[in-house]
């Protein structure tokens, strides 16, 4: 991984906003899927699947890749995004998106798609399997490295802390996981559905070496990613403040778009908003 610079920030930028241009055409052609939370996590998939990961979309099962899960599956449209922005499928692809036979199903399924870990949908469980990875990885002696993104309500489940003492326990400083931070849920604020905060304090509690960062800052992602910040037998979390629709005004911060999908008109002024990005 090569340091961060304004040159390695445009590259980013660039990505997350075809990313995010991805996100609400596949999610319009469904007419459903969720697009608040792939938008507010596409900064952090643009760092890891364009600078951070070691990885081969010519070798998808490559033995010493650096493996990526996304836990929360319902946001399948930012790792579809990703992996075809990366070359794992056709771009043009995306607009089978949940259709009847497509391999671009509702939740991610690593028996279809190349470039997809686990097949997540069951909240909690990716964590549990990117956590199996880690320990596999120390087991075997491999150095590559295992990333993982779990939401903030999505937390509310038990197994995300089973999954997180057993880290903890096993000394894995081969796992990284964000938790993408912007507070809403499909039923509303996390504060009010069931509230979990302080979040970090209780990741803290559980042994692991937090980080809290802006999610959508490339600097930040990158910093807190890098060897320097790891710490050694304990697997990291990386705090990430993100803003929920991120990228698309109308959709930003607000609770009903975390599953809900734009029709042509608002999916029109979404590609123009993000057109606009520089």
């Amino acid at each position: 991984m090569t340091k961060y610079s304004p040159e390695v920030d445009c590259i980013l930028r660039e990505k997350a906003t075809e990313m995010r241009k991805d996100i609400v055409t596949m999610v319009c052609a469904a007419q459903c899927g969720h697009p608040g939370g792939s938008l507010s996590s596409a900064d952090i998939l643009s760092a890891l699947f364009f600078h951070v990961m070691r990885h081969d979309p010519k070798r998808p099962s490559w033995p010493d890749r650096d493996r990526f899960v996304l836990s929360k599956g319902h946001a399948s449209p930012v790792l579809y995004a990703a992996l075809a922005n990366a070359g794992y499928f056709p771009r043009e692809e995306i607009k089978t998106f949940r259709a009847i036979n497509s391999r671009l199903q509702g939740h991610p399924d690593r028996q279809k798609l190349p470039g997809v870990e686990f097949s997540t949908g069951s909240l909690g469980q990716g964590l549990s399997g990117a956590v199996g990875m880690a320990l596999a990885g120390k087991l075997d002696k491999k150095d590559y490295q295992v990333y993982a993104l779990i939401g903030d309500g999505e937390s509310e489940e038990g197994q995300i802390w089973e999954a997180a003492m057993s880290a903890a326990h096993f000394g894995l400083d081969n796992l990284t996981v964000f938790t993408d931070h912007n507070g809403l849920q499909i039923d509303g604020p996390n504060r009010e559905v069931m509230n979990v905060e302080p979040l970090a304090d209780k990741w803290r509690a559980f042994n692991w070496n937090v980080i809290e960062i802006d999610g959508h800052d490339y600097a930040a992602i990158i910093d807190a990613v890098s060897p320097e910040k790891k710490i050694a037998g304990k697997p990291r979390m990386i705090m990430a403040d993100t803003v929920k629709g991120k990228g698309v005004s109308y959709m930003e911060g607000v609770c009903d778009w975390h599953g809900k999908a734009p029709n042509e008109e608002q999916l029109e002024t979404a590609l123009c908003e993000l057109c606009a990005v520089k």
